[in-house]
């Protein structure tokens, strides 16, 4: 049978590999070595804790392509302070979306990231987190992206307390697709598909939230920087699964959406009560009740153990049994399960 040629060409370099070997050994040692000396980047010469924070020219890739006035403008300039401000070594910045306006974050952070598929951004996030503990995952996603087809997603990660951020730029419509009623506009929202008006009832984000487990729930808008910081570093900081709703104005499909809670544009920025007790459900619950434009804050914060923990308590509890056993034994014990 006639081979492939990148085969044949293999063959050719392992037979004159071989050859070099059996001559002159040590020449072959070198040659791997200078190529690996070659194939390593250069590490930064200053220790760990001098690293110099990245700057934002270092983390910006494209140009953003949202339509001029859209709030997710702010929202990425926030996360690339926030990067900055707790000096997240490059390496370590890690960016999840789904689909949607908000979910094309990925493409405009110089680090690694991943466009996922239409509202499963939370499993493959899911993923990376409880794999690589080191990480601090932060995914990004839309109203739509993130309570619709990826509902059933948003609700299991929060009951399991996967240790990640999750922050949803609400803007109440489905605003990639030129203006569809989204899971949260609200009743009377004119749009292509409803052009009657919206007669469902919207989901309430922070209800969804709480109910379904988050541990961390929290809400701003994009029209307070300041406040969309804090609550970033807040989330970052939780040791669990934190949410993050943050109103984000779709200015081309439906402006004017979040007014209310714009003092600049005679709303009001209504934070939470000062006596209010996070850890308390049912008080986060009763003010997650309020009418629109609500609280905003953190509403519930509570600890427990993350999927993270969990997970690797059973990893270890079942390497603990072969603990020092060579790999016959380990392999002849899984092959007595299968009997």
């Amino acid at each position: 049978t006639r081979q492939p040629p990148a085969a044949g060409k293999f063959r050719k370099l392992l037979s004159a590999l071989k050859r070099v070997w059996k001559k002159k050994p040590p020449q072959l040692d070198t040659i791997f070595n200078n190529m690996s000396d070659t194939a390593t980047m250069e590490q930064p010469t200053q220790g760990a804790g001098e690293r110099q924070p990245v700057t934002k020219k270092e983390i910006t890739a494209d140009n953003p392509t949202w339509c001029a006035g859209c709030g997710d403008f702010s929202v990425l300039s926030i996360y690339y302070k926030l990067i900055q401000k707790r000096n997240i070594p490059h390496e370590s910045v890690t960016t999840v979306a789904g689909i949607g306006c908000s979910s094309r974050f990925p493409y405009f952070v110089q680090a690694h990231g991943v466009h996922y598929i239409h509202g499963r951004a939370l499993s493959f996030a899911s993923g990376l987190s409880i794999s690589r503990p080191d990480l601090h995952v932060f995914t990004f996603g839309g109203d739509g992206d993130a309570f619709s087809i990826g509902g059933n997603h948003f609700v299991h990660t929060a009951r399991k307390n996967v240790k990640m951020t999750y922050l949803v730029m609400d803007n109440f419509v489905y605003g990639l697709t030129k203006k569809q009623t989204s899971p949260t506009s609200p009743i009377g929202f004119k749009s292509k598909t409803d052009n009657w008006g919206a007669l469902d009832q919207p989901i309430n984000p922070m209800k969804l939230a709480i109910s379904a487990g988050a541990t961390f729930v929290a809400r701003t808008s994009h029209t307070n920087p300041k406040h969309l910081l804090e609550m970033m570093e807040a989330a970052m900081d939780h040791d669990g699964f934190s949410f993050i709703e943050c109103l984000s104005e779709c200015t081309e499909f439906f402006a004017g959406a979040f007014d209310s809670s714009n003092p600049r544009k005679g709303g009001e920025f209504k934070l939470m009560p000062e006596d209010h007790d996070p850890t308390d459900e049912a008080a986060a619950y009763a003010l997650a009740s309020e009418d629109f434009p609500g609280r905003f804050g953190i509403f519930y914060q509570v600890q427990r153990p993350t999927k993270n923990a969990l997970e690797t308590g059973v990893i270890d509890a079942a390497q603990g049994k072969f603990e020092g056993k060579p790999d016959s034994e380990v392999l002849q014990a899984t092959f007595n399960l299968m009997k």
